[in-house]
Order: structure tokens, then C-alpha cells, then sequence
């Protein structure tokens, strides 16, 4: 193997990973945590360990995790996921790189933190939710429950560590936030994906003009997604998203901070007014929420682990565009030419076969959090909502179940630990 150009640093830390809601709920916290930890580039200039972050492809991306991610300040150099082929063959081209290092799997295929580990010359170690992959080429695995370990080849069990899930320490962080203002709060969880958005942003503002109706003390909380933008839910809510027109809803205007909430609000045609939450992860504020209506995907698994009760909706009614699938499956959706038929067929079946979508169901095996999937409308969904809110006992059950689900705190710095112990101990210490 050639040999890797090196810089100041003596020691790198590349964390690997791929979409929105894996950098939101675990890079991001662990960053901070090897910053609190031990003394890392960028935020310390001289440190000879430095912090990096590279993005792996992922069809559930959207693109601008790079932006995201550049904006916390907590990386030396961030690699796009378009960069990461050209990585693989040409390292150097990527600026500097010390001579030992950890790479560290948080999303993505696991085989291309190995592909990474193995061209850098760097120890390995993979963060497993439900199953490591690749445990000859791991130094190291950090498994979320023990079932992950008992599923490894008895010769590899004595690399697996179990340290928690590294959601169950979003709820903890969430206390530090300043509180809400006074009142019934309920979020609104469009996506954070075009293919998401275009659904859910129309349906979720109906059904808050709906809502509004039935419970006029009700006030609605929609955090932004740190890869969209209030100016990019104002375009799916207008014409230029064709599925708006199904939809008795548009925005009116966007308004500025004001005496009653500090951000800027969406006020729809119909005079509801919607809060927007734009400095991600809005961990605090939703964990205030009696209430969430969300897509599938990474949300359900922050609104589980901060113990916000749910409704989660997939409406069928629009398969032609709910292609935003993990996988082959949603690979295949996607080909040019092919996309509408096969992407429209898969969707049918995959939702007809689904089992659980939601991340608290699939963790329990059982229905913890209503999935509302089919031909749903804006006017059921509000009328369920206007249920569960008036049903106070009933939200705390479902709080309740969620939190038994979360487990308890320290994976995070458990996580760190495991990464720390994986360095030479005279320059971490």
C-alpha cells in the first residue's frame, strides 16, 4: 500500500456516515463528546489529534449533510459522499493524514468503513445497532443490545462491548434547553427528504388548519430539518409541487421573530400558525410536545428516544413518489425510465408486506406508536390527534412504553471510551 501523505496531526479519528438523521442523533453527539473528552483538532489548533468526518453514498441522502455537518465546527476536514471513490484510490488528494488513526462506523454501509479502515492503515470500529457486519476486519464493535453480540461467531464475542443505544442520551441533553411557551404543543415531522417533503409538508399543513378547529388552544411546533429550509416547505406547499393541489392548504406568508416565539412561524391560508424550530436538533423543544404527527424514518427514532408520543403516517394514496426507500429495493425505484412503474409496484408491495416502520415498533416487535398507513386523509388523522390530546392517560402510556424502550444513558461516552482506548495512551491522556 502506498504511503499516505502526513501532516501536524500524529493521530486521526474519522467518523463514517451517511444521511440527515444518523449525523443529527449520533455523530454529532459523540463529536462533542471526543471534544469534551480529549483534545481534538479543529477547535484545538495544536492538538496532534484530529477529528474528521467522511460521508459515504447512501440513497437516502439528501446531499447537503457535508453543509450541515461544516457548520457545528467540530471537524478538521469533512469528505462528501461524492468524494468517496476518488478517496479509496487517492487519499492524499484530501489533504494530509497522520499515520494512525481509528475509523469509526455511524451509518451507511458497514462495508465501506472497512474498505476505509483497511486503505488508511487504521484500527476499526463499528457501532452496531442490530447486527456488525464484518467483525474479522473490527477491532473493535460497540453494540447497541446484546443480541448483536450473541449473534457474532464465538471467536469475535470478545471485541463486542455493549454500551447502550446512542439515542438513550437525547433525552438527557434535552433538559438543558430553555422551555417552550406555555400551551399544547404538537409537532410536525414532514422529512427531511424531497420525496417526503412533497407529501408531507401539504398534508401535515391541512391537517394543522384542521387540528386548529377542533382544539383552537393548540399550538404547532415544525423543526426544520438542518438539510431544508422554511423557503423550501413554502415551495412545497405551492403549485410547483403537483400533490399540493390535493390538498385544501397553502402557506400565506412567513413571519418574523415576535413578542410570542422567538423564530419565524408559517401562517397558512387558513390563519394557523405554525412555529418553526430552524437551529437543529431541536431535541429540546420537541421533547416538550405532548404530541408529534411524523414520517417514517429517523424521526421515530429521536421522538421514541426522547419519549414524545407519536402517530406515524404513510399516506399510499401518492406511491408514485414515496420512492425515498433504504436499499436495492429503493435503488430499483429510482433507475431512469423504470422509476414510475417499478418504483410505483415496489412501494405497493413493500407497504402491503411492511411489518413495522416505525423504530419503536420494529425495536419492540409490537405496536408501540399507531402507524397509520393507506389511503389516509388530513381530517382522520386531525380527528385521531384531537383523541389522543384529550386523553391524557392514554399519552402517558405511550410515553411510558417509549421510555422503557429507550434504556438508559452513556452510550455516548461509552462510545467515546471505546475510541479513546483504541489510541496510543500517551498522547490521549
Amino acid at each position: 500500500m502506498p504511503e499516505l501523505p502526513t501532516g501536524d496531526a500524529t493521530l486521526s479519528i474519522v467518523l463514517v456516515s451517511n444521511g440527515p438523521g444518523e449525523l443529527t442523533t449520533w455523530v454529532r453527539p459523540l463529536a462533542a463528546a471526543l471534544h469534551r473528552s480529549m483534545l481534538l483538532r479543529p477547535r484545538a489548533g495544536a492538538s496532534p489529534i484530529s477529528l474528521r468526518l467522511v460521508l459515504v453514498p447512501c440513497p437516502n441522502a439528501t446531499g447537503s449533510e457535508a453543509e450541515v455537518a461544516q457548520a457545528w465546527g467540530l471537524f478538521d476536514r469533512i469528505t462528501r459522499a461524492a468524494q468517496f471513490w476518488s478517496l479509496l484510490l487517492r487519499p492524499g488528494r484530501f489533504g494530509p493524514w497522520a499515520s494512525r488513526g481509528v475509523v469509526v462506523f455511524l451509518g451507511g454501509d458497514q462495508f465501506w468503513s472497512v474498505l476505509l479502515s483497511a486503505r488508511l492503515g487504521y484500527r476499526h470500529i463499528t457501532y452496531a445497532e442490530w447486527v456488525a457486519r464484518w467483525p474479522r476486519w473490527n477491532d473493535r464493535v460497540a453494540a447497541m443490545g446484546p443480541d448483536v453480540r450473541s449473534q457474532l461467531p464465538r471467536r469475535f464475542r470478545s471485541r463486542c462491548t455493549v454500551i447502550g443505544d446512542l439515542m438513550a442520551d437525547l433525552s438527557s441533553h434535552a433538559r438543558e434547553q430553555e422551555p417552550l411557551p406555555p400551551g399544547e404543543w404538537l409537532a410536525l415531522l414532514p422529512g427531511s427528504k424531497r420525496a417526503k417533503l412533497c407529501v408531507g409538508v401539504p398534508f401535515l399543513l391541512e391537517t394543522a388548519d384542521r387540528l386548529a378547529v377542533l382544539r383552537p388552544g393548540c399550538r404547532f411546533l415544525l423543526p426544520v430539518a438542518p438539510t431544508t429550509s422554511p423557503e423550501e416547505l413554502l415551495h412545497f406547499a405551492g403549485s410547483s409541487n403537483p400533490i399540493a393541489a390535493c390538498y385544501g392548504t397553502s402557506i400565506a406568508q412567513i413571519i418574523g421573530p415576535s413578542p410570542a416565539w422567538s423564530g419565524r412561524s408559517l401562517v397558512t391560508g387558513a390563519g394557523t400558525v405554525i412555529h418553526l424550530h430552524e437551529d437543529p436538533p431541536a431535541h429540546g423543544p420537541l421533547s416538550q410536545c405532548a404530541l408529534a404527527l411524523t414520517t417514517v424514518g429517523a424521526n421515530t427514532a429521536e421522538l421514541g428516544a426522547l419519549g414524545v408520543p407519536m402517530v406515524v403516517l404513510v399516506p399510499t394514496q401518492h406511491l408514485g413518489v414515496m420512492q425515498a426507500w433504504d436499499g436495492w429495493l429503493g435503488l430499483l425505484a429510482r433507475l431512469p425510465g423504470l422509476r414510475r412503474c417499478i418504483g410505483w409496484l415496489l412501494s405497493a408491495w413493500r407497504l402491503r408486506n411492511h411489518g413495522f416502520l416505525a423504530w419503536p415498533n420494529i425495536s419492540a416487535g409490537r405496536l408501540v406508536v399507531p402507524e397509520r398507513v393507506g389511503a389516509i386523509t388530513p381530517e382522520a388523522i386531525a380527528r385521531e390527534a384531537d383523541e389522543w390530546l384529550a386523553s391524557p392517560e392514554r399519552l402517558q402510556g405511550q410515553r411510558d412504553d417509549l421510555r422503557s424502550l429507550r434504556g438508559q444513558p452513556g452510550a455516548v461516552r461509552a462510545l467515546a471510551g471505546e475510541i479513546r482506548e483504541l489510541l496510543p495512551k500517551a498522547l490521549t491522556d
